[in-house]
């Protein structure tokens, strides 16, 4: 008898738990997971990263969802990198030369290419990623890459020459503080957080950035003289990266919806880039501020000036057993493939 009692409990417990998942009392709880990025919350890319975030959260079900942190609230932006390998935030957007030595053979892509538009720069660096799959990214899971448009000198005074920058205290980070030592100015390092307010105080002169900046930065209200240097001009790659163990916690059919969603985010980035970069043409000059065009000649003399950085760089990867000279070559040849 006594038997027969528990079988019919435990039939009933069973009956009851059935019920209760049917009913949906115990919903699968969504992964939650950080995102930390150095732009200010108005910039494009921060709100690109809302986008992606939300997206995250559409595509998914719900099954994911994204919290994005602007404006280095969560890891500054040389500490990003790091931030997300070491569960910081989750995810992270910064630059790679933020971290000085960290991503050796992506340094080409910072080069003084001769970039024409951040949709080309872009483009560039997701394919050269595809191919060499440097190991130096390989402690995190890449979502995607990019790169800003063409980096020049805007500064507050006017550089219509090379003889103009003698003197002069440029703010870079990484390879921009080569191209800015090759045209004879001096470089001065610090993060673009606090380029604005070095401008301000007159601590730098002027600011290696892509013209963009004028808006998405404020730098119109600092400087008066942006130089279109394209054919020295150099760009700076960022990184979309995602905690490793994070990733792979994932299921796979959330990781196959967020790599689709990652593919065309790259194309989205590149179109915002070029396109922020417009918009930063138009607002500093409706400031009253200058764009300074080079001639034909000038630009050559800017050019021949930067041309060793790519030299030192291919001796550089051959130090470290790193494949310097394949990876100029195929940049060089992907950039006069891709005009």
């Amino acid at each position: 008898m006594f038997k027969k009692k528990l079988s019919f409990i435990v039939i009933g417990c069973f009956l009851f738990s059935l019920l209760l998942v049917g009913a949906g009392a115990s919903p699968v709880k969504a992964v939650e997971l950080t995102y930390s990025t150095f732009f200010p919350a108005p910039h494009i890319q921060a709100v690109l990263a809302v986008e992606w975030a939300k997206e995250v959260e559409k595509r998914t079900n719900a099954a994911v969802k994204v919290t994005v942190f602007p404006g280095g609230t969560l890891t500054p932006a040389n500490q990003c990198y790091d931030g997300v390998v070491k569960g910081i935030s989750d995810i992270g957007m910064s630059v790679l030369s933020y971290t000085p030595g960290r991503f050796p053979l992506m340094e080409v892509i910072d080069m003084p290419l001769g970039y024409k538009n951040g949709a080309q720069a872009t483009r560039l660096i997701n394919a050269f990623y595809k191919k060499f799959q440097p190991k130096e990214l390989d402690d995190t899971k890449v979502m995607f890459l990019m790169d800003h448009g063409p980096g020049l000198v805007n500064t507050k005074k006017p550089a219509n020459k090379l003889e103009d920058l003698k003197g002069m205290k440029i703010r870079c980070t990484g390879t921009s503080s080569k191209v800015v030592t090759h045209l004879g100015a001096t470089p001065v390092a610090m993060p673009q957080t606090e380029a604005y307010d070095a401008l301000q105080k007159g601590v730098v002169d002027g600011v290696m950035s892509p013209i963009e900046t004028a808006k998405g930065w404020k730098f119109a209200e600092v400087v008066k003289y942006h130089t279109m240097n394209y054919g020295s001009a150099y760009s700076l790659g960022f990184f979309v990266v995602m905690n490793k163990q994070k990733w792979n916690a994932l299921p796979k059919d959330l990781q196959a919806a967020m790599e689709k969603l990652n593919q065309e985010w790259i194309e989205k980035s590149a179109r915002a880039w070029d396109q922020s970069d417009k918009e930063g043409i138009d607002h500093t000059k409706s400031k009253g501020n200058q764009i300074i065009t080079l001639s034909k000649q000038e630009e050559e003399r800017w050019a021949k000036l930067v041309s060793p950085i790519l030299n030192e760089y291919v001796t550089a990867m051959k130090g470290k057993g790193l494949p310097g000279e394949e990876a100029l070559k195929f940049c060089q040849e992907w950039l006069k493939s891709n005009q």
